[in-house]
């Protein structure tokens, strides 16, 4: 059966929209979704044949995937990954953002994703759709993105190309509008040294 194609609103997400694509989520769905960068593909972190599902996608075995999580806030961040004071000080001031902090998981991550990995990417975007979700759902979701078989253009933009493109593979594309084409900048936050690991959108003074 075809994804459901959900037009929501990037500023004002509708409460019952983002409850049915929770509740999708809640039973194993996949969901494609905006971000404050590229569109990303993601499920529930807790569901282990929905994040199979992601990896078959990707062409990736979970446990050697670089999946990163979507929390809500900082405060969510916490419960699975460690942070220093200097790295919470530096995640205060550079989230919501178009970042990913690399930092030591928790024992809350799950086996699955945390098999032969010691250190997870968290993001909290700047963009009320998938914030919302993951608050309505109650825990993060898995990020991976979407890329593009251009060779010209990396990453997909238009929700309804990327709709055409995964729509037998997915359970819900949500259209919150064009999407960037530029991905987060990922900053190495496990030690306080703060290395960026790959220059993209975000920008910020390390101290």
């Amino acid at each position: 059966m075809a994804a459901e194609l959900i037009r929501i609103h990037p500023d004002n997400p509708e409460e019952r929209k983002i409850r049915q694509v929770a509740e999708c989520l809640r039973g194993g769905g996949l969901v494609i979704y905006p971000t404050d960068t590229i569109y990303g593909l993601g499920c529930d972190i807790h569901n282990a044949k929905a994040v199979e599902k992601v990896a078959r996608i990707k062409g990736i075995k979970p446990d050697k995937s670089d999946f990163s999580f979507i929390c809500y806030d900082l405060s969510h961040i916490a419960d699975y990954a460690k942070v220093s004071n200097a790295g919470f000080k530096l995640m205060k001031k550079a989230l919501p953002g178009p970042f990913t902090f690399v930092l030591w998981t928790s024992s809350k991550v799950p086996k699955l994703l945390n098999a032969n990995k010691k250190t997870v990417g968290i993001r909290v975007p700047d963009n009320n759709i998938p914030r919302q979700i993951v608050r309505e759902l109650g825990n993060p979701i898995i990020t991976t993105s979407i890329r593009d078989d251009d060779e010209v253009i990396e990453y997909s933009t238009d929700p309804e190309l990327i709709y055409e493109k995964f729509k037998n593979l997915v359970d819900i594309v949500i259209d919150g509008g064009y999407g960037g084409n530029v991905p987060s900048t990922i900053i190495d936050a496990t030690d306080d040294t703060f290395e960026v690991i790959r220059e993209g959108l975000g920008q910020i003074e390390m101290y």
